[in-house]
């Protein structure tokens, strides 16, 4: 919960004492590692989201963090296994990964099951091949519809799902703020991939990187001006979707962006009178009570 009550999009300002609120995570392959940082930052100021949303590797970060993981637990949980090591490979038939690897990874380290199981709200998002349609998982079995959500189309194979075939939710939606939008007050958007300009798209690697980016950024530009409040870590920008050994670079990159629109967000507030006025409602309602 946003303890303060106090929240910001662009000039509008909301302020509340009780509000519930969710944060969204986009995939970014490696990237998306920064989404651990900016949650450190996020609980170091004792903002504390009571749902998640993710879709690919935010998903994965975001169910581990829903788990009751610490990011400080993450962060070790990724380090410990090399992008190398969560794949096994495959015959290119319909894929050249085998993710077998990461549901091994993913189950060591979830204690839930179920999503039911999970300690706080946690939706996923995936691709449904089948259907050319999203889906938003949110009940039952956990570690297939995560797995599929971070399935790359072509690179790693599909997960079947109930006789469909899943692959990366980024694919149709890579900003899954649909189910939080139901069932919370405000939002936070975490988005970790470029969108501006790039000069240089010279190699067949740098093409087919760019036009996959291209497509993605259609499944977002219309979702974040839905969230309350956006991070988007832009030094983030400079490493590549398979750095995966840059865990620690890329989470410290996540908690200074965080940190840096936290700290500017409150710089435009007098928190003393706010906190004033809080205590001062507060102590009326206990006024009330005492009479009643």
């Amino acid at each position: 919960m946003f303890h303060n009550g106090i929240f910001a999009i662009e000039n509008r300002l909301f302020m509340d004492t009780n509000i519930r609120l969710g944060i969204t995570l986009s995939g970014g392959g490696a990237r998306g590692f920064a989404h651990i940082g900016v949650l450190k930052a996020l609980e170091t100021y004792g903002i504390m989201p009571e749902a998640i949303s993710g879709t690919s590797m935010g998903a994965i970060v975001g169910a581990l963090y829903a788990d009751g993981k610490t990011p400080d637990e993450i962060l070790e949980i990724v380090k410990q296994h090399k992008f190398s090591s969560f794949f096994g490979w495959n015959l290119p038939r319909v894929g050249f990964l085998n993710p077998k690897r990461l549901i091994e990874i993913v189950e060591e380290h979830l204690t839930a099951y179920r999503f039911e199981d999970l300690k706080m709200e946690f939706h996923v998002c995936a691709t449904n091949l089948n259907t050319g349609e999203f889906k938003i998982f949110s009940k039952g079995p956990i570690i297939q519809p995560l797995v599929a959500s971070a399935a790359i189309p072509i690179l790693f194979s599909p997960v079947t799902i109930d006789g469909d075939n899943y692959v990366d939710g980024g694919l149709l939606n890579n900003l899954p703020i649909e189910p939080l939008k139901e069932s919370c007050d405000k939002v936070i958007g975490v988005h970790v991939n470029r969108n501006g300009r790039v000069d240089q798209v010279n190699s067949m690697k740098a093409v087919g990187d760019r036009a996959f980016r291209i497509a993605i950024w259609q499944t977002v530009k219309n979702r974040l001006p839905l969230c309350d409040f956006v991070i988007e870590p832009t030094a983030v920008y400079e490493f590549g979707t398979f750095d995966f050994d840059k865990a620690d670079d890329l989470v410290q990159k996540g908690f200074e962006e965080a940190e840096n629109r936290i700290i500017n967000l409150f710089s435009k507030f007098n928190i003393e009178k706010i906190l004033e006025k809080k205590n001062s409602v507060l102590n009326g309602k206990n006024d009330i009570q005492r009479r009643n």
